[in-house]
């Protein structure tokens, strides 16, 4: 998975992504979402890494079948609010 991290006014931001999707386009009806290498693309990082990563953020956006599937599994994301786009998954994650 690829991972990039930023600093923010409003905290940690991460941006995690299997490496087969970056810079690709998917769609599911109205809804379109482009993995732009420009937020996405970051240092290959073991499951380990995304999740202390999840763990720390403020936000994160996931993209990809294997990097979703990590988050549902771990509990930060739930299967239910996981949107499936042309044969990938995107998942957004909010701490309040």
């Amino acid at each position: 998975m690829l991972l990039n991290e930023r600093d923010t006014d409003e905290g940690l931001l991460v941006s995690v992504c299997d490496p087969d999707v970056l810079g690709e386009t998917f769609e599911n009806g109205a809804v379109s979402l482009t993995v732009d290498p420009d937020f996405y693309d970051g240092p290959e990082a073991t499951e380990t890494e995304v999740l202390d990563s999840l763990a720390r953020c403020s936000t994160a956006n996931i993209v990809g079948t294997e990097a979703v599937a990590l988050a549902v599994e771990h509990g930060f994301v739930d299967e239910d609010n996981v949107l499936e786009l042309d044969g990938t998954r995107h998942a957004q994650l909010l701490w309040l």
